[in-house]
Formats: C-alpha cells, structure tokens, sequence
C-alpha cells in the first residue's frame, strides 16, 4: 500500500546530524541529511550497531533531551528545533514504540495505559477518556468501556505491542516511529501488528519503522533508507529502487531482504544488472517465467532430522523430561509434558507466545521449580542437583539479554561466570579475550554492558554463555535484533559447537532458522507439547501447524504459493533445498 506524500513541507527533518554518546569516542552518522513527509512510510534499514535506533531517538528530541549524548547539526520536528524543547513535550509530535511493549507499560488497565500520556500532557479532563477509547477502539484492543477495565497482563504480546500503538495514536502525533516491534512476536502475531499498523496509514501521519523481518514491512513501506556499519545513509529511495536493484551489495553489507529477494539472489536472477530483483512471491513468480531456470533448481527433498534419527538413537539421553507440570501463581502454565533429548542433538521449540517455551526449558535449567513430573539431566535427578552443578551442565541464553548482566564491563561480565568458578587468572584472561575477538566485542570490552546496541547486548549474552563451554546449551531467541550476517555468525557458531557434541535447544520465532537448522521440533500449544519430530515432518504438517496457530515459515510459504505453477516446489521447506546459483 502506498500513500502519496505531501513532498513540500517535511514534518521530520535532520540537517548536517552527527551523535556521539557520552561513554564513546565514536560518531555516528557523517553529516545526515533526512527529510520525512506527511504521508510517507519509510524503513530504516543497517546493520547491527550502525546506529538506527540512535537515529530514531535523535529524530524523537529524546537525543539529546532525555539520552546523555552530543548532537551536531540540526532537528526539526514538525518545524520545532529539538535542541530547545523538552522531550516530554514532542510526546505529541512524535509517537514511539519500542522493541518491548512490556517495558513501556506502567499501568494495570488497557484505559489506564492510554490515558498516562493523555494525563501527563494535561489533556482537558473530559477528552481525555473519550480519545482513549477511540485510540484502543481503532486498535482492535476494546469496542467498551469494561473492555478497557482489562489488565495488559491479558493481552498476547501482539496485543501488546498494539497497546503500545494505542498510547502513541490517543497523542494524534503527525509521526509514529516504531522500533523493531516485531522483534519480540511469533509469526502470527507479527503479521496481525502489520495488519493493524495498515489502517493508520494516512495522508496525514509519517511512519518510521526499524526492522529485520521484511515480509510484512514492506506492505507499508514507500520509501527505503539504508544506513551503512557507521550510520551514513547510502542509500534512499523506493522498495524496488533499493531492495530490487541493490539487493546483493545489502546482502554482503549484513542486511536483511525480503524472502523472494532472498530466492531471487540464490537462483541467480540478478546476473542481468538491468533486471530488478523480486520483492513478492508474486513478483518471484513473474521473474521465474521470465526466466529458462536450470535443471535441479530445486535439490532433492532431504529432511536433517530424518537423517540424524539413527545416529541419535545410539546416544545416551541428555534430557528426561517426564510427565512436566509448572504451576505459576496458582496458574498452569505447563502441563504433564514428556520429552527425551539426546547427547548432541540440535532441537528447536517452536510456538506462539504463552506457549511455554521458556517455561519449559526455565524448567529444564532448574530455574523453575516443577509442580509435578520430573526432569533428569544425565541420569541425575536435577532434584538432586545444585544451582552450580547445573549451571556446570547448561547454558542458558536469556531472551532478554539484560536479565543476566552482572558485572559493569564487557569483560567482566564475559569473566565473571569463570571466576566464580575459581579459574585461574591466565585462562580466564585468554578465554575472555577469545571471546571479545570471536563475537566482536572486543572495542567495548570496557564498556558497560547495559550501554550497549540491542545486538551487541545479545552477541554478549551468547558469549557469556558459551565462555564455560556446557555440555547442554539452551538459547532463548538467540538471533533477536541481529542483522544477517551477525544473525549468521551465531548460528554458525551454534551449530559448529553442535557438530562438536554440545546439545543444543533453541526457542525461536525465526522458523526458517529452525527449518533450516534444527534436527528435530518440538511444537508447543497453551503449555502442551502438541508434536515432537523430525523438523521437515513438523513443518510441512499445515494441520499441526493450524492447531499450533503459527505460520510456516517464509520458505515454505513462499514454495507453496509457487507450487500452485510449479509442483517441484511443494515439498521445499529449507532454504538449502533450493540450488544456489553463481550468477
């Protein structure tokens, strides 16, 4: 969908912007020059740590009025220089959604939430209520008053994050500025947000959306800005005059694609330079009639899971989870689930949220206690364990990364795990250097963690993981907020240490990541395990699927929809089924 922007009066303007945070010698952007117009819905696109988020703030007055950092250049937001307002008065010209819904929440009722900002801004009294029922009205979030009375707890994350929208929209701000907002929602509640964001697309509102998951996004999107790794934009314009015609150069700089531009690239259609690249299955569709594709375009079905079967079989259990039961605040949230893991397996748990992915393998850590069942790590009861002999085992990445820093540097905390378990000082010292290199942190090995980029906070989390080397190694959405090539980076990294017997378990919203990687899925329902079993099985059963309430992933959505032409596509599911082409 694209609206006709007024291109006389930008409602956004950075002028000559450079910004350097306090706690850094870096400056981020070479003199940025950005116009945003009425009407217009523009995505931000760059690497990991480029500095998008840091753009968004400065285009939002809360750099430098609410962040400690320095500004060169200019800001105009809707005509007011930023310099010389205080943030908490752009409230009303510019709407912010963050990665997190929950960390923008602060009331206890869906009213309440809508009404705080409304409330702070001194909103007459008798409007106040009235725009916050029309703003969580347009979101789908309450057609009453009692509705309204709900608690946010209620709410799916999606609802959530639409919650968050509703804040920004009863403030009518001419921008709405959006911060990965998927990055915390299954597929099916990522792709209800986008069809709720559809509808306040206007003549009148400008929209700045950040993201990695660009099936959605670009229904909205009429403009594109790329920054590169130092937060230059070196690229501005239309989907297709971006994404369609600078699709291999992103791809190498660490930038996500959509799906079809993915295809696109691995057949090799951008081989004619003239030609620009597919943004849609549909336009993927029209580009392979164009097109004489090779023989064995499509690789013979082969399921990895499938494969390790009989291997598996032959080694000893990891994990017996037996009969699970977890009951949180007289609530269960897991129930009376039953699942072996074996030594050196790769398995990844999938579902929408509330499901009880992280509950489960919270369980599995010892970081929950169960209600019933029982859970065995290796023969021993993890009853019978400590909190240190089954730290000693597993290794548990957090979803949020900032739940498990402790220390205030990088290499303290990448050292800390190590300490306390009394190492010595040489070997904690090359570990931790190691680590710095491998993970590239090692320019802020002396910074403090809680400073870092939502990628780089990740990057570490992982590493503080690994630094102990378990022989279990549990990862809660460790791809979150990277860009493609770090994305990659960790998860060739995960499966090295699987080919060298580390077991892994993964929850991920990322089904392509699991289809292409994960031995076998374990699908979870409303805290019941639905379907454990070989991934290509589990993902090509659209029944199970249906019942799980998740879309398959992009791959396999995307073949289907071309199998309706071309039948050899029907049982693609892996983004290794299709042949890569040199082009």
């Amino acid at each position: 969908m694209v609206t006709t922007a007024d291109k006389t009066n930008p409602v956004i303007s950075l002028k000559d912007v450079s910004i350097r945070y306090d706690t850094s010698d870096r400056w981020i952007g070479d003199q940025i020059d950005l116009d945003i117009y009425p009407g217009e819905t523009v995505l931000l696109l760059g690497p990991s740590g480029c500095g998008k988020s840091t753009v968004m703030l400065a285009l939002a007055g809360l750099i430098p009025n609410s962040v400690e950092a320095d500004l060169r250049g200019q800001v105009l937001c809707a005509g007011i220089d930023t310099k010389h307002i205080d943030a908490g008065q752009l409230a009303a010209k510019v709407g912010i959604v963050f990665q997190d819904p929950d960390a923008q929440i602060v009331t206890g009722s869906l009213l309440d939430e809508v009404c705080f900002g409304l409330e702070n801004l001194l909103v007459p009294v008798d409007e106040i209520e009235t725009r916050a029922l029309t703003a969580l009205r347009r979101m789908g979030l309450a057609n009453s008053r009692e509705e309204a009375l709900r608690a946010p707890t209620e709410l799916s994350g999606g609802g959530r994050q639409r919650l968050a929208i509703a804040c920004a929209l009863a403030l009518d701000p001419p921008v709405l500025v959006l911060d990965e907002p998927t990055a915390n929602l299954d597929p099916v509640a990522s792709a209800e947000f986008y069809a709720a964001l559809t509808t306040l697309k206007d003549a009148s509102r400008a929209i700045v959306l950040i993201e990695h998951e660009l099936d959605d996004a670009l229904q909205l999107a009429d403009r594109v800005v790329v920054l590169d790794g130092n937060g230059t934009i070196i690229h501005d314009g239309t989907p297709a005059e971006v994404l369609g015609m600078h699709a291999r150069e992103l791809s190498e700089r660490g930038i996500w694609l959509p799906t079809a531009t993915r295809i696109g690239l691995r057949l090799g259609l951008d081989a004619d330079p003239e030609r620009v690249l597919p943004l849609t299955v549909s336009e993927l569709a029209q580009a392979l009639d164009a097109v004489e594709a090779p023989e064995g375009t499509i690789a013979p079905t082969t399921d990895p899971g499938r494969s390790h079967d009989q291997a598996l079989a032959e080694q000893n259990v990891a994990i017996d989870v037996h009969a699970a039961g977890v009951r949180i605040g007289g609530v269960n949230v897991l129930h009376d689930v039953d699942l072996r893991i074996r030594s050196g397996e790769f398995l990844a748990i999938a579902g929408v949220n509330g499901a009880g992915k992280s509950t489960l393998t919270r369980a599995i850590a010892g970081l929950v206690p169960l209600s019933s069942g029982s859970i065995v790590l290796a023969g021993t009861s993890i009853a019978e364990l400590d909190t240190r002999q089954i730290g000693d085992r597993i290794g548990y990445v957090f979803q949020n990364p900032e739940h498990q820093f402790l220390a205030r540097t990088v290499r303290d905390e990448l050292a800390y795990g190590l300490r306390v378990r009394r190492r010595c000082k040489h070997e904690i010292g090359d570990r931790v250097d190691r680590m710095l290199g491998r993970f590239d942190l090692a320019r802020y090995a002396d910074v403090n963690p809680f400073l870092l980029s939502h990628g780089e906070k990740r990057r570490l989390s992982v590493a503080t993981a690994l630094i102990a080397e378990p022989t279990i190694l549990i990862l809660d959405e460790p791809t979150f907020g990277q860009d493609q090539a770090r994305a990659r980076e960790i998860v060739s990294m995960i499966c090295e240490l699987n080919v060298a017997g580390i077991t892994i378990i993964m929850i991920t919203h990322d089904l392509q990541l699991l289809a292409d990687h994960a031995h076998r899925v374990a699908l979870l329902s409303q805290g019941h395990l639905l379907q454990v079993g070989a991934t290509g099985e589990v993902l090509c059963d659209a029944r199970l699927f249906e019942r799980a309430g998740l879309r398959p992933p992009p791959v396999r959505r995307t073949a289907l929809a071309l199998a309706e032409e071309r039948p050899e596509w029907h049982s693609v599911y892996r983004t290794g089924q299709i042949r890569e082409i040199t082009p």
